[in-house]
């Protein structure tokens, strides 16, 4: 018995002794700081900071694999105390949450009647849910079950509902999703995110160039909520007060409600929240974020500079706008005439933009002034071109040289002069477009008795705004359409008429534009004392030839070439937007490209490559456009006030008014709140009556 004792006890001291030596030789010390920082942590353990809990976040904060603000679930505070600790200096935090992408009207149809688990993920198995839409929640709510900090419940639709003020953005509901449809969000990301094919967009918003959501701002006017409407519409659009006034809504021509009644007056009620932020004298705060120390130059301050300076301020950039002209705001300011878009206004909505910390330079023009290489020189990582289209196309005929003979633009930017433009008693206007009906109507105004448009094809044909056509038509101006210059008459070196041919239209073209046709013999001669050709623009390019030397190469349309996808240029830190890459646009169209090219300068800036947008969505998602709706009543739209005919002309008072906040409200209970497929079949009931 003895023995075995003695074999035991020096077994037993043996491995003690081989205990003790291995614990001396492979002893490691623990890191105090890992406790300090586990004590500073939450202990939510919720997994929101991509580890398997709190502790094996503590130990990659202290070996610095992991930021001081990777806590979701401790925010700002919990962030600056390990920051502090760490000695890590100040940090920055942008908050971010989770937003379902799901809304519109009421629910999709089922396509059967689901008898298992009470789990989407279970549910997304069978024929993708019993839901006949793709791009919608199934509504059994795996996301509430998955959130463990009370954030989401299932409202009484089978939505989910979720409290901003309880979300603290863990992701866990995203994960949980089989659908896709919730995402984790913050202002940056709003800026940053482009359309996608697999998003629940209504028609409205899928029209829109600028990507509004528009069934969103117009929900918070119904509610009275006037600043959260204006916020949404500045989450894609900067210059709300400006497309009030000038855009010619391309969002109203896919509104749904438009296929049994009047599409809903979308452009009325953003220009009623913009005009209601100016009414109160103070711009509403938007969100920046914190500096990145990156440092943007942008050529030029219409509507695709301001938007890109705007987007990319609010990314944290440094930006400075270079202008040629005295003033901002390029074609917006030069083109428009004051009875559209007075000037005061324009002011105060570009000073909300300065406002945010954007540095300008004017009077002064690239590749005279100052160079691609100077810039760099001077700090600046990326240049962005937005330079519009300021060349004007001449039509080469005789008489073209006479006193009284302009180009549209230079005639609409001498109301920008100390001493306007001078427009005869009797004016002929060349061209379709824009700038023809604003060269038209402006003559009105400045005293010409008579006012002819010609152009060569049908007013069918006509690009100029359908509504722009309608007041030219209202204020009395003439139109000669299937009618082609020749020759412009003159005497003593002075205008005295246009001869015109008419024209008959043949076969298409390959834009789809049925092509005009000369009828021989049929000249004829308008009498007037001015001609003010307005028949085309293009860029104004001439930076790129010397003393520069910027070698960006050219379209065969006179306009910079660059990536489709990114709109970087073969000079890779030098990006554009805009009319100088498009040719002429809309102006929504300019600002859209400002947010799309600030995201692939910020990518380009930050990361050193720019990520595509994985389905983008470029035209309407299949089912999307319906052709008949049922259970909507037709209710009458709301029309703005214009002011009477004799107060037009020989002024340029402000033509058309903003609706009050009573047209506002009734007008905001006709949109039917669309998604993809669904909107409101049972419209809310219009208890307000139409304002006379």
């Amino acid at each position: 018995m003895l023995t075995p004792i003695l074999v035991m006890s020096g077994v037993g001291t043996i491995a003690a002794v081989g205990l003790g030596i291995a614990a001396k030789v492979f002893h490691v010390d623990e890191d105090p700081r890992i406790q300090h920082v586990l004590d500073l942590l939450p202990g939510a353990n919720c997994g929101g900071c991509g580890y398997a809990g709190c502790a094996s976040c503590a130990e990659a904060l202290v070996d610095g694999s992991a930021p001081a603000n990777i806590c979701v679930v401790g925010g700002l505070e919990t962030a600056s105390e390990i920051a502090g600790y760490l000695g890590l200096g100040d940090v920055n935090i942008e908050p971010e949450i989770a937003a379902p992408d799901c809304s519109g009207g009421n629910r999709a149809s089922k396509k059967y009647i689901y008898s298992g688990f009470d789990d989407c993920r279970a549910a997304m198995q069978h024929y993708r849910g019993p839901v006949e839409c793709d791009h919608g929640c199934i509504g059994l709510g795996t996301c509430v079950q998955a959130c463990q900090f009370g954030a989401i419940k299932m409202g009484s639709e089978g939505l989910p509902i979720f409290n901003p003020e309880r979300c603290v953005g863990c992701g866990e509901c995203v994960r949980a999703c089989p659908k896709g449809i919730i995402s984790i969000i913050s202002e940056k990301t709003k800026i940053l995110h482009w359309n996608r094919y697999t998003e629940c967009l209504s028609p409205c918003r899928q029209k829109c160039p600028a990507q509004i959501n528009i069934p969103k701002y117009i929900r918070f006017i119904r509610e009275g909520k006037y600043a959260e409407a204006l916020l949404t519409i500045k989450e894609r659009n900067p210059l709300p007060l400006v497309c009030g006034r000038v855009c010619p809504e391309p969002c109203a021509l896919a509104c749904r409600r438009s296929i049994g009644d009047e599409p809903v007056a979308i452009n009325y009620l953003k220009r009623f929240v913009a005009d209601w932020e100016m009414a109160s004298g103070k711009h509403l705060p938007v969100p920046i974020s914190h500096s990145t120390g990156k440092k943007v130059a942008i050529v030029g301050s219409g509507p695709g500079g301001l938007s890109a300076a705007y987007f990319l301020r609010r990314l944290g950039h440094e930006v400075e706008i270079f202008e040629q002209k005295p003033e901002l705001g390029g074609m917006l300011r030069y083109g428009i005439p004051e009875y559209r878009l007075p000037k005061e206004i324009l002011d105060w909505e570009i000073q909300g933009i300065l406002d945010l910390g954007i540095k300008v330079t004017k009077n002064v023009e690239f590749g005279k002034d100052f160079t691609l290489e100077l810039l760099k020189a001077e700090g600046f990582d990326t240049v962005i071109l937005a330079v519009g289209a300021w060349a004007e196309h001449e039509l080469k005929i005789e008489g073209a040289d006479l006193e009284g003979v302009y180009s549209g633009i230079n005639f609409l930017e001498k109301f920008q002069e100390e001493t306007l433009p001078t427009a005869g008693k009797s004016v002929v206007v060349i061209g379709g477009g824009n700038t023809a009906m604003d060269a038209a109507r402006s003559s009105l105004r400045l005293g010409s008795k008579k006012v002819t448009i010609v152009y060569r094809r049908s007013r069918d044909e006509m690009p100029a705004n359908p509504a722009e056509i309608v007041a030219a038509e209202e204020e009395n101006i003439e139109f000669a359409f299937l009618n082609a210059p020749n020759r412009i008459l003159g005497e003593s070196g002075k205008v005295t008429g246009l001869e015109v041919l008419s024209m008959k239209l043949g076969e298409p073209d390959k834009d789809g534009r049925r092509r005009p046709v000369v009828i021989e013999g049929s000249e004829r001669v308008i009498e007037c004392d001015t001609v003010i050709q307005a028949i085309g623009q293009f860029p104004d390019l001439k930076f790129n030839n010397e003393p520069m030397n910027l070698a960006l190469k050219e379209t065969r349309w006179h306009t910079i070439d660059a990536e489709e996808d990114t709109l970087q240029t073969n000079v890779p830190e030098v990006f554009t937007a805009g009319d100088c890459f498009t040719g002429p646009g809309l102006a929504v169209e300019a600002i859209a490209a400002g947010r799309y090219v600030a995201r692939s300068v910020h990518y380009y800036m930050t990361e050193g490559e720019i990520p595509p947008i994985e389905g983008q969505q470029r035209d309407f998602i299949y089912g999307s456009l319906h052709d008949s709706i049922m259970g909507v009543n037709t209710t009458p739209k709301i029309h703005e006030s214009v002011i009477c005919l004799e107060d037009r002309l020989g002024t340029f008072k402000e033509v058309e008014g903003t609706i009050d906040e009573k047209d506002a409200q009734y007008e905001s209970k006709r949109c039917l709140d669309c998604g993809v497929f669904c909107y409101t079949k049972e419209p809310i009931e219009l208890k307000m009556e139409k304002a006379s």
